[in-house]
């Protein structure tokens, strides 16, 4: 389980069922969301890539009674049909997605997009970090005959300029577009789509990017609640929009970063601005 940070318990997802695709180890915000939606007693399937990441993965899953994990490779087309026909197999029928899938090449998110960025690299990230999303919702919409609820993963790099975050920002831009269009596509079925940015925090994908360890300092610093982004903030805004709690919220992007994302400039860079 996830002892690292506190998981109310309850029913809020007792006879839900659902599919969680990235989680990585127990850093990872797919794993804290996963335990919070287990801790309310929803019944999961993990996808995993490869069998490194399934050694890391299957502990999770067992340590919450996931039994379904299912290799997915978000890139390859088959791989995704087998991998939700696999879900249609065990399940019938699903209530809720978590997509937490994001890539691009760690040694070109650093110094300039325009300099650094191949097209090899741009379209990879594009297809890893946003197509995919936009695939596996059309392949979890089919399972979703009396509606539900998809989330993915995004940050405040798709919005604003961050240092070494380059095409990353790009991508999660086009990412959230799609929250957006996919929303309006998948409204008619009762199918709600929203996106979750989240502050920074320790996990692989941060470690990728070139003096992300210290964007988590400079989130506390900033940040109106002066704390660092919580495991449990992402893990309960999840809940709130995979549940029956979400109702009437679609193609949103919900920002859970203690409040960084509102900040122009911090006080102590602010003063003696302004007459």
């Amino acid at each position: 389980m996830a002892e690292d940070f506190d998981l109310p318990k309850g029913d809020l997802m007792r006879g839900k069922r659902g599919v969680v695709m990235g989680v990585a180890n127990n850093n990872s915000i797919a794993w804290g969301i996963a335990a919070q939606l287990a801790a309310q007693g929803a019944e999961m399937a993990f996808t995993y890539q490869g069998e490194a990441l399934e050694r890391r993965v299957r502990p999770l899953a067992e340590s919450i009674g996931v039994k379904l994990l299912i290799p997915a490779d978000v890139s390859d087309e088959a791989s995704m049909e087998a991998a939700f026909a696999a879900v249609k197999a065990e399940f019938g029928t699903i209530d809720f997605l978590v997509h937490a899938i994001a890539f691009s090449d760690k040694n070109e998110l650093k110094g300039s997009l325009v300099e650094n960025t191949t097209k090899a690299n741009f379209l990879r990230s594009m297809e890893i970090s946003a197509w995919s999303f936009i695939e596996a919702s059309r392949r979890a919409a089919e399972l979703m005959p009396n509606g539900g609820s998809l989330i993915c993963l995004t940050y405040l790099g798709s919005e604003r300029v961050i240092p070494n975050y380059n095409v990353m920002g790009v991508a999660k831009a086009a990412l959230e577009a799609a929250t957006r269009y996919i929303a309006r596509d998948l409204g008619p079925k009762q199918i709600r789509v929203n996106a979750i940015s989240a502050g920074p925090m320790r996990t692989l994908s941060l470690a990728g990017i070139s003096g992300g360890r210290a964007m988590i300092g400079k989130g506390r610093s900033w940040s109106p609640l002066r704390e660092d982004t919580s495991m449990e903030g992402i893990a309960g805004c999840a809940l709130w929009l995979l549940s029956a709690l979400g109702r009437s919220t679609t193609g949103e992007v919900i920002h859970v970063d203690a409040g960084f994302h509102i900040v122009g400039l911090p006080d102590e860079e602010a003063e003696g601005i302004g007459g």
